[in-house]
């Protein structure tokens, strides 16, 4: 039987947040940086239906960011980011400041070790810190008993998992399918940063995934890989940072595809004119 909603709550202080939640039970949480899209309102739908009480953070946190005009530019709709919460089942919003989710400048430093040495953190040194440092700020303020997170950052996924692991926190993972387009592309806050014709074009990424997936078996992963860079740029408007093909449980390379039961191919693109950045990723063997 679903969830009586009487109204959601909108908190900016961190004391007022866990005031409300003392006492409660079965507290399920999305934390997210805002720029609201159906790939979020997934995960917060799935929050409260599965929680008695869905907790949804609004919070672009800086310490994540190794550029700083990628800060500067990251799309910031909060009155329209409380509007769908209010109509997709969250109880409670959290719109911190920075001050109030660091009153002290976080310190910390975490060795992740091999998941994060490939990838996003070669290409973004400090952003899985960054990650960690809020997700665990969050989670000792919200103490969930599970945390949704969207398989679009599938990296990020293992480095929250070990985070977790190391410090011991008693929450649940739970990883949600990426929600696309019609058109197959990913659904992300960057996608409002390209044009209409931009965007359009930016389909290719997923379709040229899903087509390379046909090749498994009758290509190596050399070529699968090569394959994969070589279509995405022959557009001219696109540039793969990186496509690798992964084990999907240690996120190292594979060389072939017998070298694990679970394999997963990473892409990051840049695309359009601003040269906004892209990830992706697919499934070749689960």
């Amino acid at each position: 039987m679903p969830k009586l909603f009487v109204g959601m709550k909108v908190f900016r202080k961190t004391a007022d947040l866990k005031a409300y939640l003392k006492g409660r039970k079965n507290v399920g949480f999305v934390p997210t940086m805002g720029a609201l899209h159906e790939g979020h309102l997934s995960l917060i739908k799935r929050c409260a239906d599965e929680n008695e009480t869905c907790v949804v953070s609004v919070f672009v946190n800086p310490t994540q960011f190794n550029d700083k005009n990628d800060l500067k530019n990251y799309p910031r709709t909060e009155e329209a980011d409380l509007a769908l919460l209010r109509s997709n089942g969250c109880d409670a919003a959290f719109l911190p400041s920075v001050d109030e989710i660091y009153p002290e400048e976080d310190t910390r430093v975490f060795n992740f070790g091999a998941i994060a040495d490939v990838m996003e953190g070669v290409r973004r040194p400090g952003h899985f810190n960054g990650v960690a440092q809020v997700v665990s700020r969050l989670f000792d303020i919200v103490k969930p008993e599970r945390a949704y997170f969207g398989e679009k950052d599938f990296q990020q996924i293992a480095i929250v998992k070990e985070m977790v692991r190391q410090l011991g926190f008693a929450v649940e993972i739970v990883p949600c399918p990426i929600v696309r387009e019609e058109s197959g592309l990913a659904k992300s806050s960057r996608n409002t940063l390209l044009s209409a014709d931009e965007k359009e074009k930016a389909a290719l990424i997923y379709r040229t995934l899903r087509e390379s997936v046909n090749f498994a078996s009758e290509m190596t992963v050399a070529q699968v890989k090569k394959w994969v860079v070589d279509t995405i740029n022959a557009n001219p408007i696109m540039e793969v940072e990186y496509y690798e093909i992964v084990d999907g449980r240690t996120l190292q390379s594979i060389e072939k595809w017998s070298d694990a039961d679970y394999v997963v191919g990473c892409i990051t693109v840049y695309c359009g004119e601003k040269r906004i950045r892209l990830i992706d990723n697919i499934a070749y063997k689960i």
